[in-house]
């Protein structure tokens, strides 16, 4: 088993006999998503740690969207329920990089890009290929194409 779910499971153990039911919910539930993500496909396998983590983010990023869905219906509650939930699946993944810090990384990729020989706005796929392995997982996709979009519209 790998490490990263070991410790989800550890702590989920723990939330049990504390009786903390939001952190227990969220927990199982992110276990439900990793066992499902093993048992899909021709074959069951075994989720590396980089694959359990990809699992978690991609939980967190449903409890943020399902925030601000519930937040623009008006209903409050729930919308703190799933922020609440995001909040516990945060402490599992690895810290975000600031803007400044994803800046810097766009700027370096953006240069090797043209360097390479990708230039202007089609430069976009090379950027983002140079640039994706660098900031896995400590920013969202979407954050990291606006930077990359950014930087080359500056030129």
């Amino acid at each position: 088993m790998t490490t990263l779910k070991s410790r989800l499971q550890d702590d989920l153990t723990a939330a049990i006999k504390k009786r903390d039911e939001l952190r227990s919910a969220t927990l199982r539930m992110t276990l439900a998503a990793i066992t499902k993500e093993e048992v899909a496909g021709k074959s069951a396998r075994e989720l590396s740690d980089d694959e359990v983590q990809s699992v978690i983010t991609r939980e967190a990023k449903k409890r943020r969207e399902a925030a601000e869905a519930f937040a623009d219906g008006g209903r409050t509650e729930q919308a703190e329920r799933e922020r609440a939930e995001g909040e516990v699946l945060a402490g599992y993944l690895p810290k975000q990089l600031t803007d400044e810090e994803l800046d810097a990384l766009v700027g370096e990729a953006v240069a090797e890009a043209q360097a390479g020989g990708a230039e202007g706005p089609r430069a976009m796929g090379a950027v983002m290929k140079i640039v994706n392995p660098k900031v896995a997982g400590r920013a969202e996709g979407g954050r990291v194409a606006a930077a990359v979009k950014k930087r080359l519209a500056e030129g």
